[in-house]
């Protein structure tokens, strides 16, 4: 792309995930509750043979969430320097809070590199799609120990879901000796009403991960 994004490090996500700026605010006071945005998330593994390289990722915005993205982007064709401006933007937040995922093998974090190894914003009727390649910074082997991963706002002002399991693609060569599992938590009602309860002025304090309780993960097995 031709637009320069910030590196992205490997680091705790920020007290807060609001990587769309006013456009996750711009709700009416009635409905201000936890969460304020909604991403519907679909996940496909980019390999080889034999690893790992990323997870190319597509994230479908709410028709809300979208507006002030789709509003600058008028009546602009796809790929043109508009679209690819905004995409630069909106990416430059995904990396400021470390792709908002979380990424695991044996307990131990797995790193990404600084950069997306591509990126592009389009329309999809009154929705932004942002789609994406979170590159790891080293191949994982396939085989061996499961993979762990989750996506999620730390802050749960964002909610980030997949579907159900058929948001989760393998390649067509990965789908005999791999398979992937989501797990999605069920909080209890008193984390449920607590998340509820909050509005736009309030932040859930930052050692209750309160958006880590609700998140969802995905687990890679092959053999």
């Amino acid at each position: 792309m031709e637009m320069t994004l910030p590196q992205a490090r490997n680091r705790p996500f920020s007290r807060y995930g609001k990587w769309l700026g006013v456009a996750l605010f711009c709700l009416p006071a009635t409905v201000m509750a936890h969460p304020h945005s909604f991403i519907d998330m679909q996940t496909t593994l980019v390999a080889n043979d034999t690893s790992l390289t990323g997870l190319k990722m597509v994230w479908t915005m709410d028709e809300i969430t979208s507006a002030d993205l789709l509003y600058d982007a008028q009546n602009a064709k796809p790929g043109s320097d508009i679209w690819k401006k905004l995409a630069a933007e909106v990416m430059a937040r995904v990396l400021s809070q470390h792709y908002f995922t979380d990424f695991y093998r044996e307990g131990k974090p797995v790193k990404y590199l600084d950069l997306p190894s591509e990126y592009q914003l389009s329309r999809k009727g009154d929705q932004a799609v942002l789609e994406f390649v979170l590159p790891l910074a080293k191949p994982q082997a396939l085989a061996g120990k499961p993979m762990e991963f989750s996506t999620f706002d730390p802050s749960y002002f964002v909610d980030m879901t997949y579907k159900d399991k058929t948001a989760l693609h393998l390649p067509p060569e990965l789908e005999k000796r791999c398979t992937l599992a989501l797990f999605t938590p069920k909080p209890d009602a008193s984390l449920q009403n607590y998340a509820l309860s909050l509005d736009k002025a309030d932040a859930p304090p930052e050692d209750m991960d309160l958006g880590q309780q609700f998140a969802q993960k995905v687990t890679l097995e092959c053999h």
